[in-house]
This record gives structure tokens, sequence and C-alpha cells, in this order.
């Protein structure tokens, strides 16, 4: 058979890579966008209520902040991450059938979860038990539009999912302006909710797929390879911020939780950057590896680094900011966050490089691997989290967390470096095609 006069395009013609550049450039691009609308409105509301309630209440507002957290990742392992992984590119009716029954999914574990919520917190009482509360009946909204983002990241479409945001930004403001009257924090938590039912109902309108949650268990049933191994990565990550503040609180107070999730506002774009990094970068990394699979390695080197530099120039220009300013960000917080500043930076920027690994794992779905990095990883953070908290109180914890981030970081890359290593030698097993020679 004769290939004359047919005109194969492979990735590394200099049109076809200028077009997968672009194409590159621009779903970063949307992803960022999305992602810094993300984080202006996690700080916002943060910012709101420190200034609005002060740091008791405040602190209040951080548990249940970390425990949606918690239910976040859950969903995320069971229902999303599965579909970020294996329906990132595909077809379009594809993508609408796996999008439908993920959100479904989604839907389901918030208000599963949401109702323990909603129990737990009647039954506490007191200044947290109202928090949780409200917690448990905002979590459907909250999930199921957490959902529409990955889905839409899944098809490619940031843009989609950056508008969906600006509908939750719009619809918040109105709603904290009616709790700041109220001046609660379970106020606040239902305000919260409010905007995100409003963009999950955009969300409808923008995709057309409607969450099947009937079908949710079919859906944890195909995909319970990854979905188990996720949902265990996830949680135990959400899981020891959680056990973190809680031991904190015990050991130094609620308001050392209210000045550790101070200092955590200040590096709000970053971290919002990192708990939705799978919205852009798995889904980015898995293209990476159909097309060009020995640059995936690269890619992470720099995403990774790039994320720890912002960091820690971010963190270096917090460092330089006057007090007058930070107390106009924080009020009273400002005075126990701002020494918070360097350990919380070095922290983030320890996560930042970590989790460029981590997105090539996933990408490989390199489940095994990942989970292990995760279980080492979350044992360090709860270990040195309390255990600095135990010897030196707050400022203890949070350099105890930066010297524990480091450590996962490289364990992160090690890991990578071995499942790179795995994936490359398999392909060349399977390229190989013995020669048959006839006599």
């Amino acid at each position: 058979m004769t290939t004359e006069g047919v005109k194969t395009v492979s990735p590394t013609d200099p049109p076809a890579q200028r077009s997968a550049k672009r194409g590159v450039l621009s779903r970063v691009s949307w992803g960022l966008a999305d992602q810094a609308v993300t984080s202006m409105i996690n700080f916002a509301v943060g910012i709101y209520v420190a200034r609005e309630l002060g740091v008791h209440a405040f602190g209040v507002f951080s548990l249940a902040w970390l425990t949606y957290g918690v239910v976040l990742n859950v969903s995320r392992g069971l229902a999303t991450d599965p579909l970020m992984v294996r329906f990132s590119g595909v077809p379009e009716a594809a993508w609408r059938a796996a999008a439908a029954r993920s959100s479904g999914a989604a839907l389901a574990v918030g208000t599963t979860l949401g109702a323990v919520c909603l129990l737990v917190g009647l039954g506490l009482g007191g200044d947290v038990g109202p928090a949780f509360a409200c917690l448990g009946v905002a979590l459907p909204a909250l999930l199921l539009q957490d959902s529409r983002r990955f889905a839409f990241f899944a098809a490619g479409t940031g843009q989609k999912a950056f508008a969906n945001d600006l509908v939750q930004g719009v619809a918040l403001v109105p709603a904290m302006v009616v709790a700041a009257r109220v001046g609660t924090v379970a106020a606040f938590l239902l305000a919260w909710g409010a905007a995100a039912a409003a963009a999950a109902g955009y969300g409808f309108l923008q995709s057309g797929v409607r969450p099947r949650v009937t079908e949710a268990r079919g859906w944890l049933r195909e995909q319970r390879d990854l979905g188990s191994r996720y949902l265990v990565e996830n949680v135990s990550l959400s899981g020891a911020g959680q056990l973190r503040a809680y031991g904190l609180g015990a050991i130094a107070g609620v308001g050392a939780v209210g000045a550790v999730r101070g200092a955590e506002l200040l590096q709000g774009p970053f971290l919002a950057l990192l708990m939705g990094l799978s919205l852009v970068t798995v889904a980015e990394a898995a293209r990476v590896l159909r097309r060009t699979p020995h640059r995936l390695g690269r890619f992470c080197f720099l995403l990774g680094g790039g994320q720890a530099g912002a960091a820690l120039l971010w963190g270096t220009a917090l460092l330089l900011m006057p007090d007058r300013v930070g107390e106009l960000v924080l009020g009273d917080v400002w005075h126990t966050a701002s020494q918070l500043i360097l350990p919380a930076t070095l922290g983030v920027a320890g996560a930042g490089l970590g989790s460029g690994a981590a997105a090539g794992l996933r990408a490989l779905a390199a489940a095994r691997r990942s989970l292990r990095c995760q279980l080492f990883a979350s044992a360090c953070y709860l270990g040195g989290g309390l255990g600095g908290a135990a010897l030196a109180g707050t400022v203890g914890s949070a350099w105890g967390v930066a010297s524990a981030t480091a450590c996962g970081s490289a364990v992160w890359w090690l890991q990578l470096r071995a499942a790179l290593r795995e994936h490359h030698r398999n392909v060349s097993t399977t390229a190989v095609i013995p020669e048959v020679r006839t006599p």
C-alpha cells in the first residue's frame, strides 16, 4: 500500500503545534480566570464574616468551612475526579451522559451528608450547632454547583465555568447584605448556599444537562476502581485539616483556629487555586498524555514550579504589607494572623510544587501511587500541625505544617518519576512488534 499524495499531520508539525499550544493556553487561561473568581468569592465571604462577627464567631465559621471542605472532597473523589480522568476531551454525547450521572452522584452526596450535618447541628446546639445545621441545608447546592464546574472543564469549555462562577458572585452580593443584617454565622452560611443554588440552576441553562440522581449508584459502581481510591485520598487531605483545626482549638482555643483561617485567607488566591487544581490541570495533563506523553513530566514541573514561585511572590508582598492595611482587611484577626504569614507562605509554596506531580499521577490514573502519597502527606500534615501546636501554640502549628508540606511534596515527585518510567516502559513494550521473516 502506498502513501504517496497523502499528507499526515502529527503533533510535531509546526501548524499543529501552534494550534495545540493555543488550545492549551485558552483552556488554562479560562481555568485561571475561573479560579480567580472562585478565590475572590471565598475571600470575600471569609473577610466579610471576619470583619462583621469577630475572632470567636470567625472561628466557628472556620470549623463549618473546613467541614464543607471534607464533604467537597468526598464528592470530588466519588463523582467528579473520575469524570475528569476518563471523560476529558471525549465526544459530546459521551460527555453529556457522564456529566449527568456525575452531577447526580454529587447531588446525592450533598443531600446525604447535608442531612448528617443538619442532624449533628441540631444535636449540638450552642454557637456551633446552628452553623452546622445551616451548612447541611446549603451542601446540596454547593456540591451540585461544583460538579457543574468540573463538567465544563472536562468538556474543554472553561468559559462556561467562568460565567457560572460570575453568576454565583453576583448572587452572593445581596445574600451577604441580608446575612450581615441578621449578624450570625448561620445566616452567612445560608447566603453562601443560596448563591450556589442560583449558579447551579444557571448551569442547567448553560448545558441542558440535568443531574440524574437515580443513576448515582450506577456511576459509583462503574467508577469504583478510581473513585474509592480518590475518595480515601481526598478525605485524608481534608480530614487531616479538619482534625488539625479541632486539635488546635482544643490545645490553643477557638481563636487560634480563626487566626489560622485568617492567614489562609491572606493566601486565598493560591489556596483556592490548589483546591480547584483538578478543574484545569488534570484534564490538561490527560490531554498531554494522549497527544505527547513524553512531555507530561515537563508539563507537571512547569505547573508545580509556577505555582510555587507565584505563592512565594505573593507571600513576600504580604510580609511587606503595612499593619494598617492588614487591619483594614481582617480587622482584629490581623494581629494574630500576621504572625503566621511566613510559614503559611512556605506551606502553600510546597503544596503548589507537589500539586504539579499530583496532576500527573491523576492523568496517568496511577491511583495507588497517588493514594500512598496523599496518605503520607496527610499524616505529616496532621502530625506537624498538632505537634507544633503542643510545642509552640499557633505559630508552632503553622511551622509544623510548612515542614510537613515540604516532605509531602518530595514524595509526590518521587512517585511521579516512578510512574512515568513505568508508563514509558509499558508503552515501549506494547509498541514492539516482532518481525516475521519468510524463508
